[in-house]
């Protein structure tokens, strides 16, 4: 990564810390006015990206946080000292049976498991939901956040924050606006390295103090505690059951602009040439290429994409072709067309290539919105978020679909977005969507 695209980066996740295809379309409309005339919120998760998430939303002129709800209370308590007005709660589920008639919108900011349970129940209850990526663990539950926000007509937004950013709404601008002409492939990858090889430690550690692990688990099945960081409270993104690996954690930033560029709906194929999953855990250095239906954006009948994670990178003769003597940033995608190619890496402005031959090419001259403030503003009926699950659903179906294809290395599966099915995979089936822990049944989910 460049300096300026480091400075960028940090400057940008800095300011974020302070503060047509088979499957259906959702087209809604976004307005949805607060019957107050300030936007009552409350946050699950209390710190991390809950706190990124909980501060930005709370910095609105017309925003004021309630309560949260963290399984570790210790978290929730330092939050205090910033919000000594709030109400903590260890269980999500008396904060929503308690608090649900005093608020508007909440924020979903917990491990992926959580996602779907967490918004579905405060969407039955008429809720607006900012919702962090990825949107869920599994893709059922995804389609199903979509269909129940179009329903109820709710104010919804995805986490993906840089979609806001004048980077990636100026990638977006020149793809559609033919800079570099029709598409015809995308690369795109990541350095994370959300997986882990070893086996799962044969032991159990004592609870930490004020820390719910049963309520941590939630919707997934019992089992021991296990200290020093293996789950809680960052390497949970490693395991199967909790995250969804680099791919899920940062697909959904990383295509986010591809997806929107190039108009995508649901990939057609899915095939992974990188190492399957182990027992419990994601593995590092997956290799997963998706095929996309023609769009008025690229050349057909199919859009190859793929995705590379860990040390995987594009060919060497890829980079070289396009890239020249420019280095490979650390994350980003590259998109090649008819007419040249444009690099975009991640959290910086996009560069059309060969550099020579676009000097002249207009570019796009935005300013920064603020994701979370434009979710505020569309509750109470101020304008549209641009993220909102009708859009980030689908987005968040193709990337869980690419981690389902590392179970199969080396197999082509075939999707069917309308029926949620892998027509040549049958057994596949059994990722898409995963059973309910008995007693954590959510309505709309079940």
């Amino acid at each position: 990564m460049s300096q300026a695209s480091r400075s960028n980066r940090r400057s940008f996740l800095k300011q974020a810390a302070l503060g047509a295809f088979a499957a259906p379309v959702f087209i809604r409309d976004l307005r949805a006015a607060s019957p107050n005339d300030v936007v009552r919120h409350a946050s699950f998760g209390a710190s991390g990206m809950a706190g990124a998430d909980l501060s930005e939303i709370a910095s609105h002129p017309k925003a004021k946080l309630i309560a949260v709800a963290d399984v570790d209370l210790g978290r929730a308590e330092q939050l205090k000292k910033k919000f000594p007005d709030i109400r903590v709660y260890q269980d999500w589920r008396q904060l929503l049976d308690k608090e649900h008639a005093n608020l508007d919108s909440v924020n979903v900011s917990t491990p992926d498991h959580m996602h779907a349970s967490l918004a579905m129940a405060s969407m039955q209850r008429g809720l607006n939901v900012y919702g962090q990526k990825p949107l869920t663990h599994d893709v059922y539950d995804s389609r199903r956040l979509a269909e129940v926000a179009a329903e109820k007509k709710l104010v919804t937004q995805m986490g993906i924050q840089i979609h806001s950013h004048p980077a990636y709404r100026s990638a977006v601008q020149l793809i559609q606006g033919g800079a570099i002409g029709k598409v015809q492939s995308v690369h795109s990858w990541s350095s994370k390295k959300w997986g882990d090889e070893t086996a799962r430690p044969d032991r159990t550690d004592p609870v930490p103090a004020n820390f719910d692990w049963d309520q941590w688990l939630g919707v997934c099945e019992a089992r021991p505690f296990i200290g020093n960081g293996y789950y809680h409270p960052g390497n949970w993104r490693k395991r199967l059951d909790f995250g969804t690996g680099t791919f899920g954690d940062m697909g959904c930033h990383i295509f986010d602009p591809v997806f929107k560029a190039l108009e995508l709906t649901a990939p057609l194929t899915l095939k992974s040439t990188g190492p399957a999953p182990t027992a419990h855990n994601w593995a590092n250095n997956a290799l997963a290429h998706l095929t996309f239906p023609q769009t008025n954006q690229t050349i057909g009948p199919v859009i190859p994409i793929t995705w590379y994670d860990g040390d995987q990178r594009p060919a060497p003769e890829i980079i070289s072709k396009h890239l020249k003597n420019r280095p490979l940033p650390d994350q980003g995608s590259l998109f090649i067309g008819e007419k040249g190619a444009m690099l975009l890496p991640h959290v910086d402005m996009p560069v059309l290539l060969p550099e020579d031959q676009f000097k002249d090419y207009p570019r796009p001259k935005l300013t920064d919105i603020n994701h979370w403030h434009q979710f505020v503003d569309a509750v109470q009926g101020k304008g549209t978020t641009s993220t909102h699950f009708g859009y980030s659903g689908p987005l968040t179906e193709s990337v869980l679909l690419g981690g389902v294809a590392t179970f199969f290395p080396n197999e082509t599966l075939e999707w069917n977005a309308a029926k949620l099915q892998f027509t040549n995979k049958p057994e596949a089936a059994r990722l898409i969507r995963r059973p309910t822990r008995k007693g954590w049944e959510v309505a709309g989910l079940s």
